[in-house]
């Protein structure tokens, strides 16, 4: 490790917060990339190749600057099944390392056998964290390296790593999501149940950006991007099993700021997975199955009530917490419950007396306490006590006319038509 050359604070953040042993690099000594690229991978061994082959199409001048770095991860007490398919992808990795193209330079972590493997309550967002981490020491300070999230299961373009580099060079944001769209399912009831999940998310973020919400990006973990200093900042990633990725890029949003790449997809996979409680694979598992699932739809109104709180925090913040409470509860019994229950009078006037000499800073500050936790939980009561809950035949129609997009048609064509205005490029 070229220690001499890593700044404080990611030396002070490696100290306090950072993971390391038992797990290391493998795979390569070098010390000098401008990124990497972390991939977490529990029973990938079918998908996994064909991931880093598409990584591979990208130009060799860009892959001799990136570490690729899989942390192949399981729990000491996971099925058997899953940590012998781990071992077949650790053996897999040693020699796909000496026979891979020049160019990609392809390393490993173990956090699969037997003293290595996770502890029994930690999965997805450890190995990640795992991965990050370990990587801060392998990348070349001098610039402004970055990290790239990738999941093992997801197909990126040959323009994915220009693309990064690109946007990073033109943004000042220290965080980053790329487009994406789904790959397409092997049956119809599949494809239908990625078109629905798909739509959930495109939805909500539109109904954000609608409402001014300063949280307006997708939460993918196969399609988020920082730069290392950025981590840092943000505290690293975090443990969690799953929704690693929301809160990341929360905390990325309220450090450094998370803008859209242009120029590149990713396509990740549409496959039913059991590897997180909640996220893509449960939650297309459950629309094939027509069980109960988190992917619920919210209407145009939501939105509009959480645009015109925020309007009025906006318009008014020179007024006493008292007067804004009772505004929003004029808007919205849920909301004026909602605040109160939240303890907003007594942060209000926290906010005022630190930030009351600049708005910007009051704004800003205001955003830090209601994020995008928040926000989805706000939204949640509202269709929850007011029983607005719908399906996208309902509700979809409305909410793209309210942002000025076409509006006639089936699922597909919502689909189409969000995905356009979300800068995925067409066909």
């Amino acid at each position: 490790m070229q220690s001499a050359m890593i700044p404080d604070p990611v030396r002070k953040y490696l100290r306090s917060r950072g993971t390391s042993r038992p797990w290391e690099v493998q795979g390569t000594s070098r010390e000098n990339f401008h990124g990497a690229v972390v991939i977490p991978a529990l029973a990938e061994e079918d998908a996994l190749p064909e991931t880093l082959k598409s990584l591979a199409t990208n130009p060799r001048a860009l892959l001799e600057r990136f570490l690729v770095l899989v942390v192949v991860n399981n729990r000491a007490q996971a099925p058997v099944d899953l940590c012998r398919q781990n071992q077949r992808t650790l053996a897999w990795l040693r020699s796909a390392a000496r026979s891979w193209p020049a160019g990609l330079h392809l390393a490993w972590v173990d956090a699969a056998s037997l003293g290595r493997a996770l502890p029994e309550k930690e999965g997805v967002g450890l190995a990640r964290k795992i991965g990050f981490d370990l990587a801060l020491e392998r990348l070349d300070w001098r610039g402004e390296p970055l990290l790239v999230s990738l999941d093992a299961d997801t197909l990126v373009q040959a323009d994915y790593l220009e693309s990064l580099v690109t946007h990073f060079r033109t943004h000042t944001a220290g965080g980053a999501v790329l487009p994406f769209v789904h790959r397409p399912a092997a049956t119809s009831v599949a494809e239908r149940a990625i078109t629905l999940y798909e739509l959930y998310l495109r939805h909500y973020v539109l109904g954000l950006r609608l409402a001014g919400s300063p949280y307006a990006y997708h939460s993918v973990g196969s399609a988020l991007a920082c730069r290392a200093s950025a981590y840092v900042a943000a505290g690293g990633m975090n443990r969690r099993t799953a929704g690693e990725d929301f809160y990341f890029l929360q905390q990325l949003a309220k450090t450094s700021g998370v803008a859209p790449v242009c120029g590149t997809l990713v396509h990740p996979s549409p496959r039913i997975s059991a590897r997180t409680p909640f996220g893509t694979g449960p939650s297309v598992a459950a629309l094939q199955q027509g069980r109960a699932t988190t992917v619920r739809f919210y209407p145009v109104e939501a939105f509009d009530l959480l645009g015109d709180w925020l309007h009025l925090i906006r318009d008014q913040g020179d007024c006493r917490a008292d007067e804004l409470l009772a505004q929003a509860e004029r808007m919205s019994a849920v909301l004026g419950d909602f605040l109160r229950r939240g303890g907003f009078e007594a942060t209000w006037e926290k906010l005022c007396r630190q930030h009351g000499g600049s708005e910007q800073r009051l704004i800003q500050a205001f955003h830090q306490w209601f994020d995008a936790l928040k926000t989805r939980q706000l939204l949640f009561a509202v269709c929850e006590k007011e029983g607005l809950w719908g399906g996208p035949e309902e509700l979809l129609p409305k909410l793209l006319t309210r942002a000025g997009l076409t509006n006639a048609g089936d699922l597909g064509t919502y689909l189409a038509v969000l995905r356009k205005s979300q800068n995925v490029p067409a066909g």
